[in-house]
């Protein structure tokens, strides 16, 4: 089975305990990790997904409370989960084959 590919950037839950438990395992060593600076959004995929949830999918959204905000923004990536070739475009965009 060959390795998988991750770009990961500098967010402190990819440096938890569990994470790296789990990169020392059998399965976590057929794992790659390209870590992205961390002054480069520009390269990091999800900058993009954000920018699309907020600006397109949420774009004139307005919630009365945080509930109601919670629950649109789930709506939203559901729907976007939907949408590959915007998933795949925000990747292209940053320079990654997809």
């Amino acid at each position: 089975m060959e390795a998988k590919q991750i770009i990961w950037d500098g967010s402190p839950i990819h440096r938890v305990e569990e994470m790296k438990a789990f990169l020392r395992t059998k399965m976590g060593k057929r794992v790659h990790l390209e870590q992205l600076p961390g002054d480069a959004p520009d390269l990091n995929p999800d900058e993009s997904v954000w920018h699309y949830l907020k600006q397109v999918q949420m774009g004139n959204l307005c919630c009365r409370d945080l509930d109601l905000l919670s629950q649109e923004l789930i709506r939203a990536r559901e729907q976007l989960h939907h949408k590959r070739h915007i998933l795949e475009a925000c990747s292209r965009q940053c320079g990654y084959l997809v």
